[in-house]
């Protein structure tokens, strides 16, 4: 259900061959590192600058912009952290907005792309709150076909739980994915599928839209 092992190593790679071959723009060189981490390094970030957000105000200032970029690893100059930064403080008010920070670095997606996450996201959205939880995927998701299920290994909640684990940050899993960590995760799979035509049916049949 989730993006299979061949597009999350064929992602990798092509973001590091990006990197290794010089990129000048801060936002694209952020992007690459992020998807050199796989379908989960955007919505990583994304999660990292959310903790830096003491005030939950949905805006970052320079140092928290820094400790949230240094937090999660990635290398950047200071002089690049700084060129970032000011990409998106457009009015000079010394902050930025989380959201539209987030929305920058996430791969783009073309609009039939979109509506296909969205549609899938809704479909395991059953009670319509914007977070899918293990209550959402019963009766949506088919545990009776998973190997760990069949071999007695896993219970029912337990492949619930690994299935919402695999939209999460590698060792962060809270057992929730909201509609924004949908979107990112699928950034970033939409990243490596170069044909819209592939794309669209590897969200179809994973998700019987």
């Amino acid at each position: 259900m989730a993006s299979t092992e061949r597009h999350e190593q064929e992602m990798r790679q092509k973001a590091s061959r990006a990197l290794r071959g010089g990129v000048k723009d801060p936002i694209e060189m952020l992007r690459l590192q992020c998807l050199s981490r796989g379908a989960s390094g955007i919505k990583g970030l994304g999660r990292a600058f959310r903790i830096m957000d003491d005030d939950s105000n949905k805006k970052l200032d320079m140092s928290e912009f820094k400790k949230g970029i240094s937090d999660y690893g990635l290398v950047l100059e200071d002089g690049e952290v700084i060129a970032l930064f000011r990409t998106f403080d457009k009015d000079n008010s010394g902050t930025i907005c989380f959201n539209e920070f987030l929305g920058s670095v996430r791969p783009p997606m073309n609009k039939g792309r979109r509506e296909l996450v969205l549609r899938a996201f809704n479909k395991l959205d059953k009670t319509g709150d914007g977070v899918i939880t293990v209550d959402d995927l019963k009766g949506v998701y088919d545990v009776t076909k998973h190997p760990k299920y069949i071999s007695g290994e896993w219970s029912e909640e337990q492949v619930f739980l690994k299935f919402l684990a695999s939209y999460d940050t590698p060792n962060q899993s809270d057992g929730l994915v909201t509609k924004e960590e949908f979107m990112n995760y699928y950034s970033g799979v939409s990243a490596s599928i170069d044909n819209d035509a592939y794309f669209d049916l590897m969200m179809r049949t994973s998700w019987r839209l």
